[in-house]
């Protein structure tokens, strides 16, 4: 009997060492339990918000951008029709109709200087929204949208005044430089026969470097824009001459994108009315002394 009690007391204590070991499990189990899904609703929540937040940004972002910008590609030494002023800023007759196209569509303006040679990769990779700096539209028609034109041209040869080059017979034998990749190296890729007579036809990469090198007889003549020309031989206040035969004429426009018409048409009709409120005139006479425009001419 006591051996019958004994066992039954024993089997008694094991079960309630197994319960007590049970309950601790599966408190333990519930705890972790717990803390899982507070993990993971904390985890949910901060995800919630790490999106919330992204797409506060993306729409701050969005907003930022409602207005936009104007981004001008040009060659900053290119006077005057955009280069770097005496006070450091950028400057010029094409970039101050620029600027004010933008403050009418309500975009702000940004002035992108870029190589000239690499103008095309600039616009295509969509870096700057056009190409806007005496951008000849001759023979290059079918590469861009155009503008309309708005200001004529033509390619000339500008000499030392003293150096007794009058015409381009007088050209023979001499040194002449042109910008790469310009309307004026060209203009004399087209005319051989001329070109032939030089003796030496090199490029250089901007205009403030020919004019030095015309200034110290390192070369005879600048093959040119003569609007450029021009201004260069007034603010230079130096002794140079253009010759009276042009090499070719043309005309001036602003090369967008192919196929953004949309862009092209916002910016026509601005220049179109810039030019019936007398803006274009009064920009062209503080740059050139006379309205030399043609949009609604």
């Amino acid at each position: 009997m006591k051996k019958l009690i004994a066992l039954l007391m024993t089997t008694a204590l094991i079960v309630a060492s197994l319960a007590g070991c049970g309950g601790k499990d599966a408190k333990e189990t519930t705890s972790a339990k717990k803390t899982t899904e507070a993990a993971k609703d904390e985890t949910t929540k901060a995800a919630e918000n790490g999106e919330s937040k992204a797409e506060e940004k993306t729409t701050a972002a969005k907003d930022a951008s409602e207005g936009g910008t104007f981004t001008v590609g040009f060659d900053q030494d290119f006077p005057p029709m955009g280069f770097v002023g005496d006070d450091g800023e950028f400057t010029g007759f094409d970039l101050e109709l620029a600027a004010e196209v933008a403050k009418r569509l309500g975009l702000e303006i940004k002035y992108q200087p870029i190589t000239w040679d690499f103008k095309d990769m600039e616009l295509n990779s969509g870096t700057i929204d056009c190409i806007w700096n005496g951008f000849t539209m001759n023979g290059r028609e079918d590469e861009y949208t155009w503008s309309e034109p708005y200001l004529n041209n033509s390619q000339v040869f500008v000499v030392n005044a003293e150096a007794g080059i009058v015409t381009w017979d007088d050209l023979k034998g001499k040194a002449v430089t042109v910008q790469v990749d310009s309307s004026a190296e060209a203009a004399l890729k087209d005319n051989p026969d001329l070109t032939a007579t030089f003796g030496s036809l090199d490029t250089c990469a901007e205009y403030n470097t020919a004019f030095m090198e015309l200034e110290s007889g390192a070369v005879d003549a600048i093959a040119m824009d003569v609007v450029v020309a021009g201004y260069q031989i007034e603010s230079r206040g130096s002794n140079f001459a253009i010759l009276e035969q042009e090499i070719s004429t043309e005309e001036y426009g602003i090369g967008f994108k192919k196929g953004n018409e949309e862009l092209r048409d916002k910016v026509q009709a601005i220049l179109e009315e810039m030019a019936e409120d007398g803006t274009m005139s009064e920009i062209s006479m503080k740059w050139f002394g006379s309205d030399i425009t043609t949009i609604g001419k």
